[in-house]
């Protein structure tokens, strides 16, 4: 059962918070381009780029448990969401100085480095709206949120690419570093509280703490359904870029290779922000999910009919338009339905495990390359179907009723702080 906590913030620190969030993601998302581009001018290493990119892409999914353990244990929360935000860029500004000038191993375990904090840029950061804002306004937050992965999943490799090639990677990489630098600076502005002794990092931690977010996405009904349903729909997701490169080799049009993904990023963005401005299934976010991932494989289904460029990409922004509102409403089921002790890991597991499923459908993808592209594209819209069937079996029976009238009772009791008695506000000077 959720139990209530105390929203300290306030409207001031939505702002705050999304420029922080930004700024982080954007340079997550970039650093990935520019750590590739900086290995081939620098080193002349496309290998040593490859591995960068995996050295700092799959702590993603392995540091994800620990972090979210201890973001959900650490009792100076704003210190510790800052300085890893901080620590992040700074790795980023380091490995911008270092990669071909100093040894293979020592950027590699940089990026590892930079890789293990990774998870607090996602889901852990997600994790603190709940505890930033009222109940009122967590839905339409959660979608300004989507909004910022959005953003970050465009921006990051365009200003990565673009600087990268007018100017340096090296500068690229720096400029993105020092963002991320800038975002953990911000954060110190959040009103966010230190918990109570007891629930903070003092208590010692043992092995079960590492499972117990883990447990909760096998025995929660609504996390469960959410979690792996949209995991499943990422593997249909993760094999679009693939497609997208197939689609346009048979179209004959180079544009196609690339403007596809970014015709599906902007038709989630703009998914993300209808949804915003008009919220549905408040209540029952999940709900939203399973009908979220049904309605995004329809488009999919049909690109193999269209044999144009033009209605392809529009196919592709429809699409993507249906997994704004879902991943809103993902983001709200996790906030909803996961209990306050581990709400930091659960956000930080789900984000692993979606990128997780996302590279294994890439993977798939290329290894099934030779097919062409229509059953590429068959098979992504039948990842979305047989997701949104998964997710709407998990979220049935007697305990899934129980769960949610739960969550309503405890939306509707009174906030408690969590916080010590008389212990101050982390956001009062």
């Amino acid at each position: 059962m959720t139990r209530p906590t105390a929203r300290t913030g306030g409207s001031s620190s939505l702002p705050a918070y999304l420029t922080s969030a930004v700024l982080a993601r954007t340079a997550d998302e970039g650093a990935r381009v520019a750590l590739v581009m900086l290995a081939s001018q620098r080193a002349d290493s496309p290998a040593l780029g490859g591995g960068l990119v995996a050295a700092l892409m799959i702590p993603h999914v392995a540091a994800a448990p620990v972090a979210g353990v201890l973001a959900d244990s650490v009792r100076q929360r704003r210190l510790f969401h800052a300085g890893a935000v901080a620590l992040y860029g700074a790795a980023l500004v380091a490995l911008a100085l270092l990669v071909g000038v100093s040894d293979d191993v020592v950027v590699l375990a940089l990026a590892v480095t930079a890789g293990c904090v990774a998870p607090l840029l996602t889901g852990g950061l997600t994790s603190l709206l709940g505890e930033l804002l009222s109940k009122e306004r967590l839905t339409r937050a959660f979608s300004a949120d989507a909004v910022s992965y959005n953003l970050a999943g465009i921006c990051g490799p365009a200003v990565a690419a673009a600087l990268g090639t007018t100017m340096s990677a090296a500068v690229a990489l720096a400029l993105l570093g020092a963002g991320a630098v800038t975002g953990g600076l911000l954060l110190f502005s959040l009103p966010l509280r230190p918990r109570a002794e007891e629930q903070a990092l003092s208590r010692r931690l043992g092995p079960a703490d590492l499972v117990r977010g883990a447990a909760e996405l096998t025995r929660n009904p609504p996390l469960r359904s959410v979690t792996w349903g949209s995991s499943v729909g990422q593997m249909g997701v993760g094999a679009l870029p693939v497609a997208s490169v197939l689609l346009a080799a048979e179209y004959n049009a180079s544009w196609v290779a690339g403007g596809l993904m970014t015709a599906f990023a902007a038709g989630a963005l703009v998914g993300s922000l209808s949804y915003a401005w008009r919220p549905v299934g408040r209540r029952r976010p999940e709900r939203v999910v399973v009908l979220g991932l049904l309605t995004t494989g329809i488009p999919l289904s049909l690109v193999p009919w269209t044999g144009q460029p033009v209605p392809t990409a529009g196919l592709f922004a429809v699409a993507g338009f249906c997994t704004g509102p879902l991943f809103s409403a993902l983001l709200a089921s996790r906030e909803r339905y996961a209990p306050s002790a581990v709400r930091t890991q659960i956000f930080t597991l789900g984000a692993g495990l979606k990128s997780t499923f996302a590279a294994v459908g890439a993977g798939v993808a290329g290894a099934l390359g030779g097919l062409g592209a229509a059953p590429l594209m068959l098979e992504a819209a039948a990842c979305q179907v047989v997701a949104a069937a998964l997710a709407l079996t998990l979220l049935t029976g007697r305990h899934a009723e129980r769960t949610e009238s739960e969550a309503d009772a405890a939306e509707e009791a009174p906030r408690c702080s969590p916080s010590a008695p008389g212990t101050p506000d982390e956001g009062t000077p």
